[in-house]
């Protein structure tokens, strides 16, 4: 049985949530009799998803600590855990009652779940269908937070910036630079859950503020180049995720379904010509130059699929990228 977001019928996207004048009847059962006042939304109703990708974790700066089998990513997958361990305590915090942790970083088979926070269900594996990233999405939620995000292909002085994919040199929509963030609230958008909370580096954090200005942010470190920064400890960075995870979920009420206005036309620079050769290969797939190809869109979800098509595809002849 699938159940649904609260707002999904009532509230149509695009539209802010509000529940003012609304009894909080749920959260005075379950919290107490002043519930009402500490949590807008009823309590019964708060369920948070959260994506963590790595590159954006607190403490991470170099390929090896994202890459599987170096002698740096047991400790970086330690410290991916802790934080998306704060970022649960801080949903549960604003009387989160369900909380769903999706791994979003390679394989996404990194978070370890016998350290992660017990009050989150944890959703792991790859191909994670049919929304990678934010695959469990569709179920409904109040909001959803994006923690150790990154910044999009192609943007100068971030740590470990990429789209999806290492062998993406960029992805634009409608003409406009899109990144992991922009795409993923984009998809959480067509499902009714706006996006509370997202946290990676400065230039993450920028490009998050662009498109999606009322959510709140928060830089875990600043880049000098795509392969060095300096980077808050992450003991830090987890105690501020803790704190304002609460407090944007405790006025998750406030926050903004994203819903762009479509058709859309996603095109995709690639690093090599076999990619195009491979990429074109999907049915709509125009290509449009050597290392380069364009897919029109009707809506969110079928770019989003096509994407995914296009990674999947791009696997068999892309060079072996650390970054994904």
């Amino acid at each position: 049985m699938t159940r649904g977001s609260p707002f999904a019928d009532a509230t149509p996207a695009g539209t802010r949530f509000s529940t003012e004048g609304v009894r909080n009847e749920a959260a005075t059962t379950v919290l107490g009799t002043d519930a009402s006042a500490r949590y807008p939304l009823p309590a019964m109703a708060v369920r948070i998803f959260i994506s963590v990708d790595m590159e954006g974790i607190g403490g991470i700066t170099t390929i090896r600590q994202t890459t599987r089998g170096t002698d740096d990513y047991e400790w970086a997958r330690r410290i991916m855990t802790d934080e998306a361990s704060a970022a649960v305590a801080g949903a549960a915090d604003a009387g989160a009652l369900e909380i769903v942790v999706s791994d979003a970083h390679g394989s996404m088979g990194n978070l370890l779940p016998q350290e992660l926070d017990p009050r989150a269900e944890l959703v792991q594996g790859s191909p994670k269908l049919p929304w990678s990233m934010l695959t469990g999405i569709e179920e409904g939620f109040t909001g959803c937070v994006f923690l150790g995000y990154h910044a999009g292909a192609g943007t100068a002085s971030a740590i470990l910036d990429h789209t999806f994919t290492g062998w993406f040199a960029d992805i634009l929509v409608n003409g406009q630079a899109w990144n992991e963030t922009h795409l993923n609230a984009a998809l959480a958008g067509t499902f009714g859950v706006p996006v509370l909370f997202v946290s990676g580096d400065d230039g993450c954090c920028a490009q998050a503020a662009e498109r999606l200005p009322w959510v709140k942010t928060f830089s875990t470190k600043a880049g000098f180049s795509a392969m060095a920064g300096r980077s808050k400890s992450p003991k830090t960075v987890q105690e501020a995720t803790r704190r304002m995870v609460a407090d944007a979920v405790r006025h998750a009420d406030r926050a903004e379904v994203w819903t762009p206005e479509g058709p859309f036309t996603v095109e995709a620079h690639l690093a090599s010509s076999a990619l195009g050769d491979m990429l074109s290969i999907a049915p709509g797939t125009e290509r449009t130059g050597a290392r380069s190809v364009s897919y029109d869109a009707p809506n969110v979800r079928t770019m989003y699929r096509m994407l995914l098509t296009w990674v999947n595809l791009g696997h068999r002849v892309g060079p072996k990228t650390p970054v994904e």
